[in-house]
């Protein structure tokens, strides 16, 4: 599907590998010119070499940093806007979740869990929000449906995540009307957690199929799956896309029906 992305520059948080590295790899094929980031240096530049050798080296920016190093990321803004002239989108994709109980979770994982999921979303709107006002662009934030509904096993993330979408509401609301800001919501997406609990099964003699089908059925899931790092990438750009031009303070999930709220 064409978003529309061909004159536009798009920067992706946690880029170089599941639903990061989807959406940089949807957003290239629609056209746009893409700035991403991640921490692992060695994994980005193998990804960098390879989509610059599909898309062209002039379409590619890849920086390894934290996006919770606030001066990096400032730097980060301001090399793409020295290669590339502008930012039209910022998909903000934060880290994987915390499983812990409340009698579970130390004081330092609730201050490291809120300052990853806050913070991975503060920096980098901070940073490019003058590009993305002069483009009159939008921003997209991966959040999880434990922001709605929460898991007691995942009490420390599912607080953090609804803080992360009361923010999101809020800058919505103070960016308008020159920055629209939205969300997608995921269940449960097949991810390098799932694929490394799948490896550590009980049972060797299970298949893929039939351990993620399980999975599926044990996690209440209606389509009878997990998701896609391209579904979820489906969803990010069209929401960051012109076709959503109206759209703003809204989240989109991804869960294949798994939500129970209403």
């Amino acid at each position: 599907m064409d978003y529309g992305y061909g004159d536009q520059v798009a920067v992706v948080t946690g880029g170089s590998s599941g639903i990061g590295l989807a959406t940089v790899r949807l957003l290239l094929d629609g056209g746009a010119r893409v700035a991403f980031c991640a921490r692992d240096e060695a994994r980005l530049k193998a990804v960098e070499a390879e989509l610059a050798s599909a898309f062209g080296a002039g379409r590619v920016l890849a920086r390894a940093l934290s996006v919770l190093d606030e001066e990096a990321v400032k730097a980060f803004a301001g090399e793409v806007e020295a290669t590339f002239g502008r930012c039209d989108l910022l998909v903000n994709n934060a880290g994987q979740g915390r499983v812990s109980t409340f009698s579970e979770t130390a004081d330092a994982d609730w201050r490291a869990e809120y300052e990853l999921k806050l913070f991975s979303q503060i920096y980098p709107a901070r940073a490019f929000l003058p590009m993305l006002k002069a483009s009159k662009g939008a921003i997209v934030a991966v959040n999880s449906l434990l922001a709605y509904q929460p898991e007691p096993h995942m009490v420390c993330t599912s607080s953090a995540r609804a803080g992360v979408q009361n923010l999101l509401k809020s800058l919505s609301v103070e960016f308008a009307p020159h920055v629209r800001v939205n969300s997608i919501l995921l269940g449960l997406v097949d991810s390098g957690q799932w694929s490394r609990r799948f490896e550590a099964r009980d049972d060797k003699e299970q298949s893929r199929d039939d351990w993620y089908g399980a999975l599926a059925a044990r996690k209440g899931i209606p389509l009878g799956r997990l998701g896609d790092p391209a579904e979820a990438a489906a969803a990010i750009a069209f929401l960051g896309s012109r076709a959503a031009s109206y759209i703003t303070g809204a989240q989109l999930e991804v869960s294949g029906g798994l939500s129970r709220h209403i």
